[in-house]
This record gives C-alpha cells, structure tokens and sequence, in this order.
C-alpha cells in the first residue's frame, strides 16, 4: 500500500462521525433505507460511512446534518478537540447575546454611534468585516 493510499483510509474521526450518524438516525426512528433515500444514496454506502470503513466528504457531513435535522458539530461528538470547539462556540454566543443586550438597551443615539465607531476601528485594526465575525 502506498503512502497515499494510507492518507485515504478512514481514521478514528470518520469512525467517530460514523457512530454519531448511526445513533442520531436511530434516534430519529429512521432506518438505512429511508436516510439513504433522504441522501440520494445507497444503503450499502450509507451503512459504510457509520460503520466507518468509508469517508464521508464535506458535501456529505453537510447532507446529513440537513437530513438529520441536527447541527453538523452533533456529527462530531466524541472527536478530541471538538469539545474546546463547543465551549468556544458556547462563549461566542454568550458575548454576542450580551453586545445585542447592551446595543438594545441603549436608546441614546450619540452612544450607538460612539459604539459604531468603536466597532469599526476594531474592524479595521483586526482585518474582519461585520459579516464574518
């Protein structure tokens, strides 16, 4: 086996998200068949990718996560590392919930504007545009 062919193989993250999808369908009461329908794809290749002797690709994760109902991390519960990711995305949205409370109980127009300045130069200096962060 080549060198390549070993990056190729699943590891112990697609056996992970494999699992994940396995549970999560279960616990939707749905079976093989059905959930590959819902994907466009077979049974078999479906019954690879929980098993995790398949990779599932990016298009596919997404898919699923839509066809699951279900937010795309749920697929990686249990992957090391993931659970920082999880209390970073916690603590983001605790200050953005925090910033919209202080923007929204503040009815002085000279303060928001003095705050639309801040944030923009905040922008500038840290090269991010008010969509992306």
């Amino acid at each position: 086996m080549t060198r390549r062919d070993n990056k190729r193989q699943p590891n112990s993250v697609d056996q992970a998200v494999g699992a994940n999808i396995q549970k999560l369908r279960i616990a939707k009461n749905l079976t093989l068949a059905e959930l590959a329908v819902r994907l466009g794809i077979s049974h078999q290749q479906l019954h690879k990718y929980e098993h995790g002797s398949n990779r599932a690709c990016a298009s596919m994760v997404y898919g699923l996560s839509r066809a699951l109902d279900v937010p795309v991390i749920s697929l990686f519960h249990g992957v090391e590392s993931i659970d920082d990711f999880e209390t970073l995305a916690a603590e983001l949205a605790t200050a953005r919930n925090r910033c919209k409370d202080i923007v929204n109980s503040t009815s002085c127009l000279l303060r928001l504007n003095a705050m639309s300045k801040i944030l923009s130069v905040l922008q500038v200096e840290i090269g991010a545009h008010p969509d992306t962060d």
